[in-house]
């Protein structure tokens, strides 16, 4: 075949998306970010944006970001304006399942395509390098002498932060509803608070806090897991006597209305990503724990967590 010929066939195949997936270009994807920036949501998604370009996955990422409700704001606007998309993705996680829970909105997850799990983490809870609060346990008898006195500062209602401070309260023989709970917007807005001694105590993923604790800047007293964290010296809510364990995770949807065949595109683009060397460096750099799970796995783990949460939020007073 002639080489003119031969390049007029490439450009009709191209034209018409005949071209195999080898000769196309990567990916130009969207990603929409339920949160304002400075969080937990708004650094996976970067991060996963700048692995899929380093791997070669994608050749250009657009974040907007749209905070507020847990991500239920953002969620709405990513089902109408992504409907269809095979290259939009949005960062979504377990707070997202609280929003919905609480605020029971008229768009839902079910609206979206679940494509991954990506990662796990427990909440520290952190007070200011000032504050007079030394340990959870002066938390808790501050909490039991005025429950109003404890201003507990974190992501939206909902939010896995919430959850802990209620079933704490419930813990103690505190009424959850007297929890006096300050939500945020984004992780950027929480950490301005609790630095500027705005709230006694902040709960977020560690990683968010993690240069300020090491800096000296934020005190942690107390995490959600079951053990302490590998290389992190900070003693669990249950070893204090607080039996309050309760994990995060975050990960990704695809738009509503794409085909089976976009979405296992989709996965597979993911699943790839999370075996690169930049995702790799990511997990590392912010603590978190990688947990990859696709497919109907990932599909019920939703709808079991969805349970969970339910369960756990209506034991904590959080919902009539």
């Amino acid at each position: 075949m002639r080489r003119d010929t031969f390049l007029k066939s490439m450009a009709v195949m191209a034209a018409a998306g005949a071209l195999p997936m080898t000769a196309r270009a990567s990916a130009n994807l969207k990603m929409m970010i339920p949160a304002n920036p400075g969080g937990g949501w708004d650094g996976t998604g970067r991060a996963l944006g700048k692995a899929l370009i380093d791997a070669k996955l994608a050749e250009t990422v657009q974040y907007d970001n749209k905070g507020g409700a847990a991500g239920v704001i953002g969620l709405a606007q990513f089902v109408n304006s992504a409907k269809g998309d095979p290259n939009a993705l949005m960062v979504m996680g377990a707070v997202m399942l609280g929003g919905i829970i609480t605020g029971k909105p008229a768009i839902s997850l079910d609206k979206a395509t679940p494509i991954a799990r990506l990662t796990s983490e427990y909440n520290v809870f952190v007070v200011p390098a000032d504050s007079p609060f030394k340990t959870m346990k002066d938390v808790v008898t501050q909490m039991q002498k005025d429950p109003g006195s404890v201003k507990w500062g974190g992501g939206s209602r909902g939010s896995t932060e919430h959850i802990c401070a209620s079933m704490l309260a419930t813990k103690v023989n505190v009424d959850p509803k007297k929890v006096n709970y300050v939500a945020f917007r984004g992780g950027g807005e929480a950490t301005a608070a609790i630095l500027g001694g705005n709230v006694s105590v902040g709960g977020s993923g560690y990683s968010e806090f993690a240069e300020y604790i090491t800096a000296g800047k934020m005190r942690a007293i107390g995490v959600t897991s079951e053990k302490r964290l590998t290389g992190i010296n900070v003693p669990t809510m249950r070893e204090q006597g607080y039996d309050v364990v309760l994990g995060n995770w975050r990960g990704v949807y695809g738009a509503p209305g794409i085909t089976p065949e976009q979405r296992a595109a989709l996965t597979d683009m993911i699943i790839k990503v999370t075996k690169s060397k930049g995702w790799a460096e990511a997990l590392e750099k912010n603590g978190w724990m990688p947990a990859v799970l696709t497919g109907k796995a990932f599909d019920d783990f939703v709808d079991s967590d969805f349970a969970s949460l339910r369960g756990i939020m209506h034991l904590s007073g959080m919902l009539s």
